[in-house]
């Protein structure tokens, strides 16, 4: 699949031809770097990776500074692997290590997309919040500052154990989320801008990678 790397910038809405609202999603979405080209022959798969935005030389690591420097380009804060790009044999005749990679080059209006992203953090969060429980029930009939309780997790001599999956509070957000079958509203690649139909995940300006 083809795809490009970006960043979240924010929500808005646009009307569309037939007059409807419609709520959607701002990502900048590169202009990314060719940072390597894998090949059958040498690595077992067909695969191009991006890298995209500034990173400081002095903040990169040594083994990474030379992989940029092969790439003949300048050090890149996040990096991403598409495996049978589209087009990939016109791509790499076409492209080299180091050739920059737009929105107009990938997606047009109408294309359908899936994006992934890391969800917003929430740290460590009871059931209620976590996973919707209802809490023990009513506030009368003994119950003292329990209405956010998990409630029973488990047997008592049989099992013995608590079962594996259980429910219970946690850490919670953090991961990564995909939504899939989002529509292309609007490019505007002067400002290399893509707009997409609905929510995607993780908090603004977070890296985000954009999957055709």
């Amino acid at each position: 699949m083809s795809g490009i790397i970006g960043k979240k910038i924010g929500m808005t809405s646009i009307y569309g031809v037939d007059g409807r609202n419609v709520a959607c999603t701002v990502i900048e979405a590169g202009p990314c770097v060719v940072t390597q080209v894998k090949k059958e022959e040498t690595d077992g798969y067909s695969a191009i990776q991006l890298g995209y935005e500034e990173r400081k030389e002095k903040n990169t690591p040594k083994a990474l500074q030379g992989h940029f420097k092969n790439a003949q380009t300048t050090p890149k804060k996040k990096l991403a692997e598409f495996r049978e790009y589209e087009g990939y044999d016109t791509f790499v005749d076409n492209y080299s290590l180091g050739q920059t990679v737009t929105i107009s080059d990938v997606f047009e209006e109408g294309d359908y997309v899936d994006v992934a992203g890391s969800s917003k953090g929430k740290g460590f969060q009871g059931v209620v919040k976590r996973h919707g429980f209802g809490g023990v029930g009513q506030a009368t009939h003994g119950q003292h500052n329990r209405q956010r309780a998990p409630g029973s997790i488990g047997g008592a001599s049989y099992p013995a154990r608590v079962f594996p999956g259980m429910r219970m509070a946690g850490r919670t957000g953090g991961e990564r989320v995909k939504n899939t079958n989002l529509r292309v509203l609007k490019l505007i690649p002067e400002k290399n801008l893509l707009l997409v139909s609905g929510s995607i995940p993780g908090a603004k300006n977070s890296f985000v990678i954009i999957e055709k």
